[in-house]
């Protein structure tokens, strides 16, 4: 650790999510899918390609924001071609710096992709599953011709998400990816819930949330691998998985047992946790509790570590699901 041993979990009062800029005002046209039995219904919104709310059994998943012109805290929003924040809005490619446009204007940042305020285009649905996509290519500063698409497909228990990305250019391009998902469990109050997060290391962040160390989260109050109550639990922190390469699982988890799983493919092997004060849900102001899958930490494009660098005409492609685990099939 750095000198000082400074690293931030909770900074309410500069930087975080709830500090998007929004650059869109407007509602995208939101597509409602239902399993032929109508016991799991969604809505997903071509703005940010975002999961808007998810009900399984007459229990509400994710927090549900279909009523919000723009996803509020980036409720359910895809993130891509980098997830969380590039520091300063500043990276290099092959010698040359590369000027992303500042979306976290509190702390200079590029901040969840190039998506966020993006119209995706429909390309396939039907009553149970919606596939959108994007083509990014000449964005400043990522000048990339990346085609993204995101699947939303209904299962039983929930919601199966996979992300691709296609390299149209000449040239290979670094990609990652990620989703913020606000994840609930029906009506019980986020501080009522305990939290798991499945990961062996947490990224240690300075005061404008960039990680600057690491360190093993064993014998830490950020150990959230047997699951902690949400009060008790860092309030703002990101995590990795550096062990053999497997499906990691999150989840919430209600004191009757009743839990929501994220379930992510060995790809998303880094994490971040974001409790949210009053995020502005269908429902009115909830504290709610982020728990966001990424292919790589933030300022990736900085570091590298976690991008893929997709060959043209080559493509990556990840997943993750949302489940609901009712009390009596817990565990």
């Amino acid at each position: 650790m750095p000198a000082g041993g400074a690293y931030a979990r909770s900074r309410p009062d500069r930087g975080g999510e709830m500090t998007v800029h929004d650059h869109a005002q407007r509602r995208g046209p939101t597509i409602a899918l239902v399993s032929a039995d109508g016991r799991v219904a969604a809505a997903v919104s071509t703005l940010a390609g975002a999961l808007r709310s998810l009900v399984v059994d007459g229990v509400a998943v994710v927090e549900p924001t279909a009523d919000a012109a723009v996803p509020p805290g980036a409720a359910g929003t895809l993130l891509a071609p980098w997830p969380n924040r590039v520091d300063g809005a500043l990276w290099v490619h092959e010698g040359a710096t590369q000027r992303l446009e500042v979306t976290e204007p509190g702390l200079g940042h590029a901040l969840h992709g190039l998506l966020l305020a993006r119209e995706l285009e429909v390309v396939a649905a039907t009553d149970s599953g919606v596939e959108l996509r994007a083509r990014l290519g000449g964005e400043r500063g990522y000048p990339f011709a990346i085609e993204v698409t995101v699947r939303y497909a209904l299962r039983d228990d929930g919601v199966d998400v996979t992300i691709t990305a296609r390299n149209r250019g000449s040239g290979r391009a670094p990609f990652a990816a990620g989703s913020h998902p606000y994840l609930r469990v029906g009506d019980v109050p986020v501080d009522e819930l305990s939290v798991q997060v499945d990961a062996d290391t947490e990224l240690l962040l300075d005061d404008r949330y960039v990680p600057i160390d690491r360190r093993p989260v064993a014998g830490t109050a950020s150990d959230l691998r047997s699951g902690a109550p949400v009060p008790e639990a860092p309030r703002h922190a990101a995590f990795a998985m550096t062990g053999s390469a497997r499906p990691l699982r999150h989840a919430l988890e209600a004191p009757d047992g009743t839990r929501v799983e994220l379930h992510a493919d060995p790809a998303f092997r880094f994490t971040w946790i974001y409790l949210a004060e009053a995020l502005d849900t269908d429902q009115g102001p909830r504290r709610a509790l982020a728990i966001e899958p990424m292919s790589a930490p933030a300022n990736a494009l900085r570091t590298g570590e976690g991008l893929a660098w997709i060959e043209p005409g080559s493509q990556w492609s990840a997943g993750f699901s949302i489940r609901l685990v009712q009390a009596s099939r817990a565990r």
